[in-house]
C-alpha cells in the first residue's frame, strides 16, 4: 500500500499534477476621462507572458493602487480635484474580483498615490500638497483621516510654486514613512512604530534644489535609496542608515530632459534597476547596481508606449509591464536576467488610459 502511495506521488510530480501556478494577477488603475471604467484585472502567465482578462470594477480616476500584505485588501485612490477620496475593496485575486468596502474623502486635492502602513494607509495629494493618514479598523476599513498639509516651494515658478506630495513608503525595516514632495524639493520622514504613523512632525531631509523627486526605491538589501526626480530627469542615491540619508550619487536618467520621469522599481533579484520617462522619448532607462557601493551604471535604454507611467516586474524577473496611458496599453517586455536588457514581445494588454499596474499571486 505504501509502495503504491509512492508511486502516485511520483507520478503526479512528474507530470505536474498538483503544481503550483505560476500565474500572477494584473490590477491596472485607470484615468476614467474616456471610456475607462475604473479598475481592470487580468491573469497573467508569467511563464509565457500571456494574459486573460478577469473582471472590472467601476470607480473614477483609480491612479494608483495598493495591495495589503496576504493580497486579500485592495486600496485605491479618486483622483480628483473634488471629492478625491480612497476605497477599500476585499480582495479575490484567483477571480480578479474587487467587492467594496468603504470610502474616505482625503480632503485633498488631486490624490495621487496610495501605500499600506500596516495599521494606517496613508494617502498623497499632489495638487493641494498634503497627504492624508487613515486608521484601519481591525476589519481592514477606512476611518476618518487626518490631514497634514505643507508649503514648501522650489525654484521652478511653474512646477514648484507650491508643495506637491507625490509618493510615499515604508522603509524596509518599518521603522519610518517617508514621503516625497516635488514641489518643495524635499524628503519628510516620519516614525512608524507597530504599523501606525505616531508623530506628524517629520524630518525634512533636502533634495538638490529644482530636482522636483516624484516616486522612490529601496534596494533589496535595504542599505540604499533610490529617488527619482521628475523635472530633472535624474536618480538620486542615497545610503540609508536607521532612517538618515546620506546623498552618495546623482545620475541621469531622462537624457532628452523632457521633464517627465515617473517610476522606478528594481528587478526581484536586486542587480538591475528601471525608471520610466515620458514627454519625449517615451521609454525606461535601464541601471546596474553595484551591491557593496549601492553605486548604478547606466546600462541601456528600452523605447515603450506612449506616456509610460507605473509599471510592474513579473515576481519571477521575467517580464517587465509597463502601463502606456496614450497607447492604452500594458506593454510587455520580456527581461534578459543576465544583461537586464528588455525585448518586446508583442503582447500587449489592451486598457484604456492604464496609469498603474500591480502584479500579485493569483492564489490558484
Amino acid at each position: 500500500m505504501k509502495k503504491s502511495l509512492f508511486l502516485i506521488m511520483a507520478a503526479m510530480t512528474l507530470f505536474g499534477c498538483g503544481k503550483k501556478s505560476d500565474n500572477l494577477t494584473l490590477l491596472v488603475g485607470t484615468y476614467t476621462d474616456t471610456d475607462s471604467k475604473g479598475i481592470y484585472t487580468f491573469k497573467f502567465d508569467q511563464a509565457t507572458g500571456e494574459s486573460t482578462p478577469l473582471a472590472i470594477t467601476d470607480i473614477p480616476n483609480p491612479s494608483f493602487l495598493a495591495v495589503a500584505p496576504g493580497n486579500k485588501m485592495v486600496y485605491s485612490v479618486t483622483e480628483q480635484q473634488v471629492d478625491a477620496a480612497v476605497s477599500a475593496f476585499d480582495f479575490d485575486a484567483a477571480k480578479g474580483t474587487l467587492a467594496f468596502r468603504n470610502k474616505q474623502l482625503t480632503h485633498g486635492r488631486g490624490t495621487c498615490h496610495v501605500t499600506w502602513v500596516g495599521k494606517d494607509v496613508v494617502a498623497t495629494n499632489y495638487s493641494s500638497g498634503g497627504m492624508t493618514v487613515f486608521p484601519l479598523d481591525d476589519k481592514g476599513n477606512l476611518e476618518e483621516g487626518t490631514l497634514l498639509e505643507f508649503f514648501e516651494s522650489g525654484p521652478d515658478t511653474v512646477r514648484q510654486a507650491g508643495s506637491h506630495i507625490h509618493s510615499s513608503q515604508v522603509s524596509p525595516d518599518g521603522k519610518f514613512l517617508f514621503v516625497i514632495d516635488l514641489g518643495g524639493d524635499y524628503i519628510y520622514r516620519y516614525p512608524v512604530v507597530d504599523g501606525k504613523v505616531t508623530s506628524f512632525e517629520p524630518v525634512k531631509i533636502k533634495v538638490p534644489a529644482g530636482e522636483g523627486p516624484r516616486h522612490f526605491a529601496f534596494s533589496k538589501d535595504g542599505r540604499f535609496m533610490y529617488v527619482l526626480t521628475e523635472l530633472e530627469g535624474n536618480v538620486v542615491v542615497y545610503d540609508y542608515n536607521g532612517g538618515d540619508l546620506k546623498q552618495i550619487q546623482l545620475i541621469e536618467a531622462d537624457p532628452l530632459h523632457a521633464r517627465g520621469s515617473a517610476d522606478i522599481h528594481f528587478s526581484p533579484d536586486g542587480k538591475f534597476l528601471y525608471a520610466s520617462n515620458r514627454l519625449k522619448g517615451d521609454g525606461l532607462a535601464i541601471f546596474s547596481q553595484d551591491p557593496s557601493t549601492g553605486l548604478l551604471t547606466y546600462v541601456g535604454y528600452q523605447n515603450t508606449g506612449v506616456h509610460p507611467r507605473n509599471f510592474a516586474i513579473s515576481q519571477n524577473g521575467m517580464f517587465v509591464l509597463v502601463a502606456c496611458r496614450d497607447s492604452d496599453v500594458i506593454q510587455v517586455f520580456r527581461r534578459d536576467l543576465k544583461t537586464g536588457l528588455l525585448t518586446d514581445t508583442g503582447k500587449d494588454i489592451k486598457v484604456p488610459h492604464p496609469v498603474c499596474v500591480l502584479a500579485v499571486p493569483s492564489g490558484e
